[in-house]
């Protein structure tokens, strides 16, 4: 069995994928959208060594396999293909094609996946100092590889598309609108928003609502750039991103807090921590309003120590289902008035996402490096099948402090104020 023929009995001759490998083999059919080239024998090794999401990541970061047209349909064509759908006879006989060379030549991980052991010298998962260099890892990259990939917003969580055809600036003005509506901002209001990114929500609440707002991040360039930007818009007086772990800000009494995007991070066993410390920030009537990615169900793993993401995207992130985050939610003291899931929103956002890092793919690999631009690549190409076969969700759920009478402070129907 030559090697292209093993490829293509992994995905199945439906996949509609051509394989061209370094032995002179092809497979596929030759009019093919889309084609995988195995380059070189150590693409073969990875495979062998991490059977699976792992190993062909591995492989293809580090170039000794290559994708030849759209990496989203390539996805979306072997999403459910696994080694393990192979018979017997024909693992038996991949092996013996293969030989055994590939299992003994050992090969390093490539340098943009995170070691697991360097992690564990930082403390305990989710311990600050670990926490501080997971955000580094993802967020650290370069501000204007970010600035290409996100647009002028630079806004990189989910956005919310108020037509079809909306462009992605559009959008993601609409989803920070439909937050500061959720939270019922008004002049003279104090905001915090926890893991605020190049200070997005912080600016919208501040120009657009008159918000006294503080955001704080883990990143260190995050937190310059969106010093910078306050200071351009003429904002200083109301908004400020410090680099700062949110377990550290010291105010209290805010009116409104927005989590766009953190709850990724926090990890399980310290949600009951985190929202307890979110509820107290707050004034009696103050709002919650957390955006997050989900699991569908309570069933799956919340975390994937050993997957690609784990390793290349987001260490120590952990996604839980939206009813259990309700849960802690509740069991903290909140009230939930209000939960929807915008799934489809984000697969529409990383489609733009895509899209961008395509049109400045040369000037991105100039910026980061091959490697990096690969892993980005293949990351935000995963997640749009992901959240388009329901494999992931984002959520917003909205909660309410009440005073101490009970009442919410919300109008009666108040989503007929928001967009």
């Amino acid at each position: 069995m030559l090697l292209a023929e093993i490829f293509e009995k992994v995905m199945g001759p439906e996949a509609d994928v051509r394989f061209v490998a370094y032995d002179g083999s092809k497979a596929g059919p030759a009019s093919a959208d889309i084609s995988v080239e195995v380059k070189t024998p150590a693409a073969v090794a990875y495979l062998a060594q991490a059977p699976g999401e792992l190993g062909l990541a591995r492989a293809y970061v580090s170039g000794h396999l290559d994708v030849q047209g759209d990496m989203y349909t390539l996805l979306s064509r072997m999403w459910s293909l696994t080694v393990n759908d192979l018979p017997v006879g024909q693992k038996l006989a991949a092996i013996r094609a293969l030989g055994v060379r590939p299992l003994l030549t050992r090969m390093p991980p490539p340098p943009q996946e995170v070691r697991r052991s360097m992690l564990a010298r930082m403390g305990s998962r989710h311990a600050k100092q670990r926490d501080a260099e997971a955000i580094h890892h993802h967020y650290d990259v370069s501000n204007k590889f970010y600035s290409w990939v996100l647009g002028p917003s630079m806004a990189y969580t989910c956005a919310v598309f108020p037509e079809q055809d909306s462009t992605l600036e559009e959008a993601q003005h609409a989803k920070f609108e439909l937050v500061a509506r959720k939270l019922g901002l008004k002049p003279g209001m104090r905001l915090l928003d926890v893991g605020c990114g190049w200070g997005g929500m912080v600016i919208h609440a501040a120009r657009e609502y008159g918000v006294k707002a503080l955001g704080v991040t883990l990143s260190r360039q995050q937190a310059e750039w969106a010093q910078k930007a306050i200071a351009e818009a003429g904002l200083g007086e109301l908004a400020e991103v410090r680099y700062m772990d949110y377990r550290d800000v010291p105010e209290t009494g805010f009116d409104a807090v927005s989590s766009i995007g953190l709850t990724e991070h926090i990890g399980k066993e310290q949600l009951p921590f985190y929202f307890r410390f979110l509820y107290d920030k707050l004034v009696p009537g103050g709002r919650l309003l957390n955006h997050c990615i989900t699991r569908p169900t309570g069933t799956e793993k919340t975390l994937n120590a050993g997957g690609f993401i784990n390793r290349y995207v987001f260490p120590d992130g952990e996604l839980e289902s939206v009813g259990y985050l309700a849960r802690q939610i509740e069991d903290t003291g909140f009230e939930i008035r209000h939960e929807e899931n915008l799934r489809e929103h984000y697969a529409q956002t990383l489609r733009y996402w895509c899209a961008n890092l395509d049109e400045h793919w040369d000037e991105a690999v100039a910026e980061v490096g091959e490697g990096t631009a690969r892993v980005w690549r293949l990351y935000m190409a995963a997640c749009v099948v992901g959240f388009e076969r329901n494999k992931i969700q984002l959520h917003q759920v909205l909660g309410v402090k009440l005073d101490s009478e009970g009442a919410a402070h919300l109008p009666l129907r108040p989503s007929r104020d928001w967009p």
